[in-house]
């Protein structure tokens, strides 16, 4: 499904940009990635780590607020993965106005600038915290997902579609809670500090991410929001797995924070199908023919809703504590 394609990455040389690139590379055979990123040093330490792969690697110094220079790097493109975005939820929250050109208007001009040119498929990279959103950054996550669903309706005979994949924190990554763990377990604390001692996540690797976005990019036909069926835990089971018998002081949660991770609402139920895997919430309203609901899946029940406290599947502290060895800390 990828092989022989063009495929562009927007904030391409992040964690996730480059966990696909290795996986794709490893997997497929693609004509091209393209890396787009506005950040020229880390342009060079990603092409010296891919140096192997330098034929089939094209890096583009490039912002999501210029429509121009998008369209420009669109030129020839099959496929678009959008993963740029601000992300840190205090910087947003006191560059409210930064956040907004970014994640809002930067999402506008991938819409823009993939119906202008031939792209076929764009798949855009969501959040739990644009799920009934308590900060600024979920909030523009929010309007960028609107927006991307409601490109399908501008499609019109273009073959083009516009789709959502949406998951948490992936383990490991920066700003999240098993860097910090490990950074004070080296420091030799016997303490490990806890916002709030009823918080759960849900667990999620970088694979697991990538894999959910191709699922998308094999599978969307417009407008759908790809959720994958993933374990829970505790993080004070984390806490105990990382480091047994620890002290837990409990700090208070965080400005903005959540004491779990939503994916799917009460209201989304409406439209939404379960499958072995995954879910997918499908639009409220469908504006071309081209979308179609996979009917291999079933109607979640009324009343239905997916967060990390009221999952099936929980991971023990004894998973927990093996899992985390394999975990790869983003720098």
């Amino acid at each position: 499904m990828l092989d022989n394609k063009t495929i562009l990455i927007t904030g391409g040389t992040g964690s996730f940009g480059k966990s696909f690139t290795r996986y794709v590379l490893t997997n497929y055979s693609p004509k091209k990635i393209i890396i787009y990123s506005r950040d020229e040093y880390k342009h060079f330490v990603m092409a010296n780590e891919f140096a192997e792969y330098s034929e089939h690697l094209r890096f583009f110094i490039g912002d999501v607020r210029d429509v121009n220079r998008l369209k420009r790097a669109f030129e020839g493109v099959d496929y678009v993965i959008h993963a740029a975005a601000l992300k840190q939820v205090p910087a947003c929250e006191y560059n409210p106005n930064e956040a907004i050109k970014t994640n809002i208007h930067g999402a506008q001009n991938i819409i823009d600038a993939a119906l202008d040119t031939k792209v076929s498929k764009v798949v855009a990279l969501s959040t739990d915290k644009a799920v009934n959103p308590i900060n600024l950054y979920g909030g523009t996550k929010l309007v960028s997902d609107k927006l991307f669903v409601a490109a399908n309706a501008y499609a019109g005979t273009k073959n083009i579609n516009f789709s959502i994949v949406r998951y948490g924190n992936v383990a490991g990554s920066r700003g999240s809670v098993i860097p910090l763990f490990d950074r004070l377990i080296k420091e030799g604390k016997t303490e490990l500090p806890i916002t709030d001692n009823r918080m759960t996540r849900f667990w999620i690797s970088l694979t697991e991410g990538v894999e959910l976005v191709i699922k998308a990019l094999d599978e969307a036909t417009g407008g759908e929001t790809f959720i994958s069926k993933i374990p829970s835990f505790k993080i004070t089971d984390l806490a105990e797995a990382m480091l047994p018998g620890c002290k837990m002081p409990e700090i208070g949660i965080r400005p903005g924070e959540k004491l779990h991770e939503i994916m799917i609402t009460v209201e989304d139920s409406m439209s939404t199908y379960e499958y072995d895997k995954h879910f997918i919430v499908y639009p409220q309203v469908i504006w071309n023919d081209k979308q179609k609901i996979n009917t291999a899946g079933k109607k979640v029940p009324e009343g239905f809703a997916y967060s990390s406290d009221n999952n099936n599947e929980w991971l023990s502290v004894a998973e927990l504590r093996e899992i985390v060895k394999s975990v790869e800390l983003v720098k």
